[in-house]
C-alpha cells in the first residue's frame, strides 16, 4: 500500500473518529437536557414573553454578542416587544427582566416568597458549602434557620456592645500603622486601597474569629501590616466576591458540570481549600474547647462570633448548627463585609480629592473626633 494511500486512510480515520465524538457529546447533551427540551412547550403560556430561542442554548448566542452591554440589549428588546417583562432562555435557566414599577412590587411584595432564592450556581453550592448558610441559600428550613440565628445572635445591639472595643482596638492599629508608616520614610506613599481592604480584613477576623493574625503574634504586632497568611485570606476573600456571580458555562448547561470548560470549578476549589486551611483549625478547637466545657458543666461567655454559633443548643441540649452551617455561615460572614467598606473608604477620599473646598471642614471634624491613641 502506497504512502498516500496510508495517509488518505489516516486522515479519514481521524476525521470519523471525530465525527464520531461529536455526536456523542451531542446525544449525551440533549439526554441530560431532554427536560428542559420537553418543558419547553409546555411552560410557553406561564412564561413571559421573550425573543426567538435556538436550541439547546435559547438566547445565550445573543447574549455573548452584546456583550458587556448585557442590559442595553436587554432594554432595546423591551423596546423592540413593547413590554415591560421579557423572559430570556439561557440554556436551561430562564432570566425575567421587570421595568414597570407595579410589576416590580408585585415581584418584590406579593411574590416575595417564591421569587426571594438567588440561583443556584455553581460556586454559590461550593462557596455556601452545599447550601447551608444564609446568602445564597434557597429559601427554605435552612435559610429560615440560618437567618433566625443571625438576627437572634449575631446581629444585635448586646452583641455589638460587647464586640465594640475589639472595632475600636482595630481602628487605634490602623492610625497607629499609617502614622507609623508615614514617620519612617515623609516621602512614603500609602496605598489607600491595601490599607482599606485589610484593615476590614482585620476587622472582620477580630469580630468573627477573635484574632487579627491566623499565625503567631509577634512583639509591636499593633504596630505591624498584614503577614503572608492574612493577605493570602484577603486575596482569597475577593475572589470568591469576583467568582461569585461571574458567568460560568456549566451553570446554564448542567450537563457540562466536572469539565470545568472555564477553568470556573478549579478557582472555586481552590479558594475553598484556602479559607478552609485557615478557618477550620480555629473552629475545631473551639468545638472541642465547647465539649469539654459541657462535659465538666461549665459555661463561658462569647468572645466572638464563633463563639456563638458553636455553643447555640436546640431544644434537646444537642448543637443547633452542624460542622458545614458554622463553616459556612463564617465564610459568609467574611465576604459580606469585607469589600463594601474599603469601596467606601475609596470613594470618600477620592470625591475630598475631587474637592478640595471640603477638606478643611474634613480636617476639624477628624480632630474633632476622639481617639483612644495618641499620635505624636
Amino acid at each position: 500500500m502506497s504512502s498516500q494511500t496510508m495517509y488518505g486512510f489516516s486522515s479519514l480515520t481521524t476525521f470519523a473518529t471525530l465525527v464520531i465524538t461529536m455526536a456523542t457529546v451531542l446525544v449525551f447533551f440533549a439526554l441530560k437536557n431532554r427536560k428542559v427540551l420537553l418543558s419547553v412547550k409546555s411552560e410557553q403560556h406561564q412564561l413571559p414573553p421573550g425573543p426567538p430561542t435556538l436550541p439547546f442554548i435559547g438566547n445565550i448566542h445573543q447574549m455573548m454578542w452584546n456583550k458587556p452591554a448585557v442590559f442595553q440589549w436587554i432594554h432595546r428588546l423591551l423596546q423592540e416587544m413593547d413590554t415591560d417583562i421579557i423572559c430570556l432562555r439561557l440554556g436551561a435557566i430562564h432570566v425575567v427582566a421587570v421595568t414597570c414599577p407595579e410589576i416590580a412590587c408585585e415581584v418584590l411584595r406579593k411574590k416575595d416568597e417564591v421569587l426571594a432564592s438567588r440561583p443556584a450556581t455553581f460556586a454559590s453550592g461550593s462557596f455556601s458549602f452545599g447550601f447551608k448558610g444564609t446568602i445564597v441559600t434557597p429559601h427554605g428550613v435552612q435559610w429560615k434557620k440560618m437567618r433566625r440565628v443571625l438576627t437572634s445572635e449575631i446581629l444585635t445591639a448586646s452583641m455589638e456592645q460587647k464586640l465594640h472595643h475589639l472595632q475600636q482596638e482595630e481602628c487605634d492599629h490602623l492610625v497607629t500603622y499609617i502614622n507609623n508608616t508615614c514617620m519612617s520614610c515623609p516621602n512614603s506613599l500609602v496605598d489607600v486601597r491595601h490599607v482599606a481592604q485589610h484593615f476590614c480584613g482585620n476587622m472582620i477576623r477580630r469580630l468573627v474569629l477573635g484574632k487579627r493574625y491566623f499565625g503567631s503574634e509577634l512583639p509591636g504586632s499593633s504596630a505591624s501590616g498584614p503577614g503572608h497568611d492574612e493577605m493570602a485570606h484577603v486575596a482569597a476573600l475577593f475572589t470568591l466576591l469576583n467568582y461569585l456571580c461571574n458567568f460560568c458555562v456549566s451553570d446554564y448547561f448542567p450537563a457540562l458540570v466536572g469539565l470545568d470548560l472555564e477553568g470556573h470549578e478549579k478557582v472555586s476549589n481552590d479558594v475553598m481549600g484556602i479559607l478552609n486551611r485557615f478557618h477550620d483549625p480555629i473552629m475545631e478547637k473551639r468545638i472541642i474547647e465547647r465539649s469539654n466545657l459541657r462535659n465538666g458543666g461549665e459555661s463561658k461567655e462569647a468572645r466572638d462570633f464563633l463563639d456563638v454559633l458553636v455553643y447555640l443548643d436546640d431544644a434537646d441540649g444537642q448543637p443547633l448548627l452542624s460542622v458545614d452551617d458554622i463553616r459556612a455561615q463564617i465564610v459568609e460572614m467574611m465576604y459580606a463585609t469585607i469589600d463594601n467598606p474599603s469601596n467606601v473608604v475609596e470613594w470618600a477620599l477620592a470625591e475630598m480629592v475631587n474637592k478640595p473646598e471640603d477638606q478643611d471642614q474634613k480636617k476639624q471634624l477628624m480632630k474633632s473626633t476622639p481617639l483612644s491613641v495618641k499620635i505624636n
